[in-house]
């Protein structure tokens, strides 16, 4: 976190040298704050909504509320409220601004194709996001990451239209190689502000893996419920590029792949490396 901030205060920097203007700098730092403002505290309600997710009771299912609440009572956490996705494919996330306001939601396919012990895990797992405040640590980071691409649009828009002014003669050789620079720190900057975001959410993944093993104090039943999920091959028609991250695994198949490209820009960890974690878990 404190590296993405001088990141950021370098591009800041940069950009103000260059264009020798505050005004469009602050303009977008605003903008970027207040979509990811606006962002946290409904993106639960617009994530729902999209997801075509609709909530249950304790009457609709006794048991699951029972499971839910015994782990909560575990990890000192407020109930949160339970949804239910119409989807073959099992899987589940967590979202809402913080723990008193949590969303767990479950498709259907994960109530009816996992064992007790196995959506044990999956829910403690998605507990654990709530409880390490996962949720706001995105929220912070979508910021940081909209600032940058606020900051490096305005930059390049403004420098195609106006150039970048010097501050004097003498330094026209200087000004030059900064200003070429600063383009490709314009272009750049948002791809490496993506990655370290990306980076933030698998690290999530694997402390979320761990804190929910160590909740339920079985890591074999996570372990099993991931390979169960990462090997069910029914789609899951409701996600979407926007939502894919907030599963607990990634809800495309068979779009898999290896490379250390493709690698970089995934939004989970390799399952085999979740489970790998988690079976050498030392409880």
């Amino acid at each position: 976190m404190t590296a993405f901030l001088l990141f950021i205060i370098f591009l800041g920097w940069l950009f103000s040298y260059l264009l020798q203007n505050q005004i469009f700098l602050t303009i977008a730092f605003i903008f970027a704050v207040f979509q990811s403002f606006f962002s946290y505290w409904y993106s639960d309600k617009i994530v729902l909504a999209i997801t075509r997710a609709k909530p249950i009771e304790k009457p609709d299912n006794p048991e699951l509320y029972r499971l839910v609440e015994n782990l909560c009572i575990t990890a000192g956490l407020p109930l949160p409220k339970i949804y239910i996705i119409e989807e073959a494919q099992p899987n589940a996330f967590a979202t809402g601004r913080d723990k008193n306001h949590a969303v767990l939601a479950l498709t259907r396919g994960l109530l009816e194709k996992l064992e007790r012990s196995e959506l044990e895990g999956v829910i403690a797992h998605e507990l654990s996001h709530v409880g390490n405040k996962d949720m706001l640590l995105q929220t912070i980071v979508v910021i940081l990451v909209g600032v940058v691409a606020m900051l490096s649009n305005f930059f390049l828009r403004i420098s195609f239209w106006s150039g970048a002014r010097r501050r004097d003669s003498r330094e026209e050789s200087k000004g030059t190689i900064l200003a070429i620079f600063g383009i490709l720190a314009a272009t750049l900057a948002p791809i490496a502000a993506t990655l370290i975001q990306l980076a933030i959410s698998r690290k999530r993944e694997f402390l979320a893996d761990a804190s929910g093993a160590l909740l339920t104090r079985y890591p074999e039943g996570l372990a099993r419920a991931l390979e169960k999920i990462a090997a069910d091959s029914e789609p899951l028609r409701v996600a979407s590029n926007a939502t894919s991250h907030l599963y607990i695994v990634n809800p495309f198949r068979g779009k898999e792949k290896t490379s250390w490209l493709y690698r970089l820009f995934m939004t989970h960890p390799p399952v085999e490396e979740r489970i790998k974690a988690l079976r050498d878990l030392k409880l």
